[in-house]
Formats: C-alpha cells, structure tokens, sequence
C-alpha cells in the first residue's frame, strides 16, 4: 500500500497521469477519508503541487463538466494543503505564470472545481485587465456562457458591456444566467431592463438582433418577440423593485393590451356597463397621447366612429394622429359639450334585465353602507350572534396587469336573513390607530366563532386579497372556523347535474347572441336559485367613490345569494342530489384548501418549502370529487407546452397557447369552453381575477414537465386509467382514430408510392418513440392490459384509399412511417387521428408512461 513506500518511490514527478491513475483506483476502492490521506501524502512527493494539477488537468479530460471528479478531490485538498504549507503559497513571477495557465482550464469545468481553481491559483486578486482581456477573448471565439460564468466569479461585471454579455445568453433562453450576472449591481439591472424595453419599442424589428448571431448553437430566436420580451422586463422590475419608468415601452404595451381587453369585454361580449368601461378606459390611459390615440383606432377598427371621435375630441387629439373616418366623425360633434359627449350612456334593457337575471329579495333601505367604526358597531349585534348564518364577499378594483397593482379588498359585504351590510374598506382604515385594531379584531373574532356559519363562493382568493389591506388582517385565515365555502358544493352539484360543462340553460335568442355562458358564483344561482346573476358591474372600480347605486345592488346580491342558495339547498339535498354532510362547515383553525390556492399566488415555490407544498396539495387533492382525465379541460400558456403535451398523452383535453398568442385568450378560453388555466409567473394573479377561483392554478417552472403533471394531476384529483393514455392525439388534441391493419397500411404506402416490395420485404424493424405508443408485451409486466384507448373510432370505410384522404380532406402522414415497421411481426394496427393524419404504431412509448405516471395511475 501506497503508506508503505517511501516518497517518491511509487510516483512519478515527471508523469502526472501515473500519479492520477493511481489515484483514480484508491477512489473506487478506499473510503473518503483514506483517499484524502493518500493525496497529502502525494503532495508531499511533488515539487510543485499547484503545477502539478494544472498537468493533470491539461493531459486528461475526465474531469470536464463533471461535478465531484477525481480532479475535484484532489483541488479540494490542494487548497488547504497549501494554507498549511506557508512555503507552498503562490506569489510573483510563479503565480502569474500559472494564473495564466489556468484560465483555459476554467472554461471547461464544471462550477464546483472552477470555484476551487480560482481559490488555488488566486485570481481575485490577479491584473483586472489582463482577467478582462482573456475574458474577451473567450467572448469572441464564441464561449458566451463560459465568459459570464467566469465574469460573475471573478465580479468583473462593471468592467464589461451588458448589452454585449447578455444579448447572446437572452437568445440562447438563459434567463437564469443574465438574472445572475446583474444580481449584485443595481446599475447593471436599470441597463439591463431599458435594453430590454428599446426592444418594445413598436417598429423595432428582433431580427436586427438574431441575425448578428446566426451562428450561435442553441439559438431561441422565437423568445425574442414582443410578447416574451415584455414578460421579461417586468420579472426583472419586480425582481429587483426597479422604477417602472425605466420601461415606458413595455408599460405602453401592457396598457394597450389591457385597453384590447377592455374593448372586448365591452363591444364583444357586453358584459360591461359604460359606466365602468369610461372609468377603466380613463384611468388606463391617463395622460399619455400615444395610448389615447390607439384607444381611437382600436374603436375605429371596432367600427364605432362616433365614440372613436367622442374620445377623440375628450382629448383634444390632432387630427393628423386620427383615422380618417373618425376626422369625417369629428366634425358632427364640434358642435356638441366635450363633456356632454363623453358622459352619453349607453342605455340597457332594464325590464328584460329584471326579469332574466335574479334580484335581491330585500328592500333597498335594507341595505347598509358602513363607512365608520360607529356605524360598523351598531351591526355588530346582527353578525355575532351564536347560531346566525352570514354570507361574505368581497370586491377590489381589478388591476388588469397594472404595475405594482394590487388587489386590495375595497368592500366587505356581509349578509344575514333581511340585511345587508356593506364595510367601506377603504374610509373604515383610512383612520388607522384604534380603528383599524378594533375593526381587525371584529373580523377575528367573526371568522373565530364555531357557532356562526360563515358562508362564500371561492373564499381562499377573498381573505388572500383581504390579507392585503394592512398588516393586521395578515393572519385573518388563520382564525376561520365554522365556514363553508359554496364553491366546493358547486363542484359537487356540477357532478350530479352532469350537464353542467358549459352553464347551458336554455336562453332566448338575445342572450344567445349577446351574452358568454354563465360562470362561477352566477351559474351556481342559476342551477339552485333558477335565474342568474347580473355580473355587468363585476369589474367596478371599486376605489372610487361614491359608489354608484348599481354597484351597491350588486354587491349586496352577491352576498345575500349566498344565504338564499344555502336555504334552498338545505330545504332539498336529495333532489339536487347532494350528499348530506356536504353543507356541513368545516370547524377546523387552518383550511387545507385555502392554504393550498395560496401556493401558486408565488411565482415560484422556494425550494425549501416544496416539502410542505407537496403535503398541502395532497390533502387539498384529497378532499375534491375525484374526476376522470377524460373530464379534465385545461388550457396551457405558452410557457407550459411540456406540460400541455403530457397531460395530453394521458387523454386529457389540453389547448395550448402559441408563442404569439396573448395570455387573455386563455381566459376567454377558459370561460367559453369551462377550461382550467394552468399558468406560471406573473399572468397568474391576472388571469385568477377574470375567471374565478379554483379556475387558475399556478405552475412552478422550476420543475420538469413530468413533475408538472404530476403535481397538476394530485391538485385536482384527477383519476387516469390505461385507458386513457393516448387516447388523444398528441399534435392536435383530437380523441377521434382510425384503426388500420398493417396490410392494410401497407397497400397505401405502396399504392402512394412511399414504399416498393423490395423495400418491404427488406425493412428492419426501427422504432421511434417519438410517434408510437402501444405497449410492447416484452418491456411490460404480463399483467399489463392490451392497449385499448377509450377514444372515438372512425369507420374505416370513411378513408379515401386511392387519395389517402380523411373525410375533412387531410392526407394521411404515410410518409413518416419507417419502412422496418412494416416487417415488425407482433404489430397489427397503425392508429391515425382523424384530424391531423398522424400516424401512430405499436412501441414501447406507452410503456415508458405507464412507469413515468404509475402513481397516479388506477391499475
């Protein structure tokens, strides 16, 4: 053994590989800590260490990109070795010379030795420019990631351009890099995000960008496009709590995204009064002329001249900056009050309003709107009254995307049989001091009563944006006992319904052509109650006061249909099929359930708290209806593609966004065809607001797609048998095959001419996992089940066999079927989705899913 010999005898200087080799077999056959006592004992052997390794480093490459190589252990010791060899310390001419040496050895190793490297040979405190220069050198042969590692490492960031290090690792979609490289330097963060925003500038082209890197590897030059760059600068402005007049471009074009939404909501839908619209169109704009003039063409291109030219003349636009149909508009109004003109009302149908839509059952003096401590009092002996049943809602003003916008809870209303109490927020802790302590210890003391059911529809989202209000309404969930949340029965009544998937009811032809299909709170009134509810004033500003008459009746119905529906559901269980137990309220402290919608409020789950994070999805995945993939309707954004494709594998119905497409696109989506939005980052808060709690849930994109899945799958208790695997098409989401026997395929290949007799005859089997599915009986247990996917079949004579054409005109994708296939002897039926025409066979992919999926699969 290597302690046996006398230095020297066993090892030569001159050969650092045989010393290395020797090594290499001690690692694999000794423990740690007699591997560590062997390497001293080497030092000792050596005339120069520190060289030594730097010979070792550039006559072997094992140790490039690894983590804790041989090369790593033999560094780590190094390093401590010389601090106790004072005689060893690097310095002059000696250390230059192997500061020198070490660079392009740094370039290719993995972080945990590059660390130790710049340790050993000293290169905090080596010449800065001579750093800076071999850095730029290693920029300019194209190591883009190599050069920002390094300059992150050795902090020499305020020497270097961020234009120039960033640019290439935003195109190749390293974020995560360029978020590290400014971490520490507020300055470099402000250059970073006014890049950024120059970027949205409209007119700025990205291929000005692109193509000074064609020859990049890995290029993503589809992130560089408007949409995804404006996403980025505001995860970088909030990130680092940047001004936001740093990026007046990408402000600019989130408002006019929201002034887009707001014209939908408004002209297409309808489901905005004009007060409201007026009020959010003004306080979107404000005083910027580029946003009023688009405001003006945007109506124009909705062919509303005359309100195009009202705005218009509001502003006092030039009429240079204005379409030329809305110049020929403005002159029928010159005539008329600015003011007067901007005011008109847009007047709706009260009586058909009234009787299709339900109305609140007590009278209107019955409604009290409380805006002091005093008048808050005299309620108090109404609500906190043992046995009483108060429904709770709340309103805020929706940010619409806004900067720094927060969805602060601006009303409280509270309703019990006969009354209606409306808490202004906003005047009610606008005193602070004792008031706001004494108004904080009513809702505690309210929440905390076993004795008083307290009820609502989505309450996790409530008392999440009441927590914003002040710090001490912060811990107000933590109180809640004695609640039910109507949500969680509307789930389970839309079971027993089972025609629920779209809120149909039968509607007249004007509510047909004029209204979206009922949602949330207002479908579950118009299953229980008959009529549903008006939610023309949902999207109020509700910081503004007085509030108008409208918004005082809605409100007070919001809450006081929670009472009425709870009543009728008491009276008959049975006849809306419900389980008894199910209008039970819940006396435990904390809501497992509101806990877990909290979880995705984040835009990223810290890792330390994805244990606990796991833990509360499970339990809120257990107390939900379990329901089958087949049922479950998501749409992905454009971030979430992985994930889209493997909940789609599983049979679940997946619309996923492209690149280009606009983040509210998956609400309308989500609202029209009753999807579920899986969103990450920032859209999340936005897209919560427009379609409803429990209807958004939050991605954390950290993770991989499979652990996505999963984590999506647990959340909603969603049931996946083998069945379902595959029973939807991958690339285009369609559920409908056609079953075709390989004679049969093989007579179309032939006929098409993708195949000749000699080639068939010929083939060899060569799988590709990427387009086949069905299990292969020799990689799954005997016990696994023929693939058989719960999907719909297509008649065979429905295919065109001369063309190769489906019945909607799509040829087949024959083409892409390799030749070996055809000999495979245990193959029987390629499968063909009756919409795109791909082409599906017999593999080992549903096998590699079944393993992937097994746990939540019901085997």
């Amino acid at each position: 053994m290597l302690k046996d010999c006398s230095p020297g005898d066993d090892f030569d200087d001159q050969n650092p590989l045989s010393l290395q080799e020797n090594l290499q077999s001690l690692l694999t056959k000794k423990e740690m800590k007699e591997l560590r006592e062997e390497i001293w004992v080497a030092f000792a052997t050596l005339k120069d260490p520190a060289e030594w390794l730097l010979d070792v480093l550039e006559a072997s490459s094992d140790w490039k990109g690894k983590g804790h190589s041989l090369a790593y252990h033999i560094a780590y010791e190094l390093q401590f070795w010389i601090k106790e060899h004072a005689s060893s310390q690097l310095s002059g001419f000696r250390l230059r010379k192997l500061q020198a040496r070490v660079f392009p050895v740094l370039a290719q190793c993995h972080v945990s030795l590059l660390d130790l490297l710049i340790s050993i040979y000293q290169l905090h405190a080596a010449d800065r420019c001579d750093l800076l220069g071999r850095i730029s050198y290693l920029y300019h042969m194209g190591k883009f990631k190599e050069a920002v590692v390094l300059s992150i490492k050795l902090k020499l960031q305020p020497d270097l351009e961020v234009e120039k290090m960033c640019v290439p690792l935003l195109l190749q979609d390293k974020t995560n890099l360029v978020e590290s490289y400014v971490q520490e330097y507020p300055d470099l963060q402000q250059q970073l995000l006014r890049m950024l925003d120059s970027w949205c500038e409209p007119g700025f082209r990205t291929e000005t960008i692109t193509k000074q890197y064609r020859g990049l590897p890995n290029i993503r030059p589809d992130k560089v496009n408007r949409k995804m760059l404006s996403k980025l600068v505001f995860r970088f402005l909030d990130k680092y709590s940047l001004d936001p007049a740093l990026c007046p471009n990408a402000i600019n074009q989130r408002h006019l995204g929201t002034l887009k939404y707001l014209l939908y909501k408004r002209f297409v839908e309808k489901t905005m009064t004009q007060e409201n619209w007026t009020d959010h169109i003004q306080y979107t704009i404000g005083d910027n002329q580029w946003l009023q003039e688009q405001l003006v063409q945007l109506l124009a291109s909705y062919c509303h001249l005359n309100a195009a030219a009202t705005w218009a003349l509001h502003y006092n636009l030039p009429q240079d900056s204005l379409p030329c149909e809305v110049v020929d508009e403005l002159k029928t109004l010159k005539s008329q009050e600015r003011d007067d003109v901007l005011k008109q009302r847009v007047t709706d149908c009260a009586d058909w309003r009234k009787d299709h839509y339900y109305q609140l059952p007590i009278p209107r003096k019955d409604v009290l709107f409380l805006s002091t401590w005093e008048e808050v009092q005299k309620c108090k002996k109404h609500l906190l009254q043992p046995g009483q049943v108060v429904g709770i809602d709340m309103e805020w003003r929706p940010s619409f995307g806004f900067v720094g916008g927060k969805s602060r809870v601006s009303v409280v209303q509270m309703a019990v049989p006969g009354q209606v109490f409306l808490l202004d927020m906003l005047q009610l802790l606008r005193q602070g001091g004792k008031d706001e302590a004494a108004l904080s210890s009513f809702f505690q003391t309210l929440f905390a009563d076993p004795t008083i059911t307290k009820l609502g529809y989505g309450m996790a989202g409530d008392l999440h944006n009441l927590a914003l209000v002040s710090t001490s309404f912060k811990d107000v969930d933590k109180q809640l006992c004695g609640f039910l949340d109507l949500l969680v029965v509307h789930k389970e009544l839309s079971k027993c319904f089972g025609v629920v998937k779209k809120g149909s009811r039968k509607m007249d032809a004007l509510q047909l052509e004029d209204k979206a299909a009922e949602k949330g709170l207002s479908l579950l009134a118009q299953h229980v109650l008959g009529k549903p509810l008006d939610k023309m004033e949902q999207l109020s500003n509700w910081e503004k006061r007085p509030l108008r008459e409208e918004q005082i009746l809605y409100a007070a119905l919001d809450a006081y249909c929670l009472l009425e529906i709870y009543t009728k559901l008491q009276k008959d269980l049975a006849g809306f099929g419900l389980n008894p137990n199910i209008l039970t309220p819940q006396m435990k402290k904390v809501c497992s359930e509101v806990k877990a919608k909290k979880l995705p409020s984040e835009q990223r789950i810290p890792s330390a708290c994805k244990e606990k994070s796991a833990v509360s999805v499970k339990e809120t995945s257990s107390s939900l209806v379990p329901i089958s993939i087949r049922d479950f309707c998501v749409v992905c954004d454009n971030m979430l593609q992985g994930l889209g494709r493997y909940l789609r594998c599983l049979g679940a119905d997946v619309w996923m966004l492209e690149n280009d497409d606009e983040h509210r696109k998956a609400a309308e989506l989500a609202r029209q065809e009753d999807r579920v939005i899986l969103t990450s980052g920032l859209p999340y808060q936005t897209l919560r607001s427009q379609v409803g709690e429990g209807r958004c849930f939050s991605v954390d994109c950290s993770d991989k797609a499979k652990e996505q899945a999963l984590r999506v799958l647990k959340h909603f208790n969603v049931q996946v048998t083998l069945a379902d695997i595959f029973s939807r098409c991958q690339a285009c989401n369609c559920n409908q095959y056609l079953k075709i026997s390989k004679e049969k395929m093989m007579q179309l290949m032939k006929q098409q001419g993708f195949v000749t007799d000699s080639e068939a005859a010929a083939g060899e089997f060569s799988e590709n996992p990427d387009t086949n599915f069905e299990a292969d009986s020799s990689k799954l247990s005997s016990q696994q089940p023929v693939y058989s996917p719960n999907c719909q079949w297509l008649e065979e004579s429905s295919l065109d066999t001369k063309s190769a054409l489906l019945p909607n005109g799509t040829a087949l994708k024959i083409e892409a079927i390799p030749i070996g296939v055809l000999s495979k002897e245990d193959l029987s039926y390629f499968y063909c989705c009756s919409q795109c025409g791909k082409v599906f066979w017999e593999g080992s992919h549903f096998g590699h899913v079944v393993s992937q999926f097994r746990e939540v699969l019901d085997l």
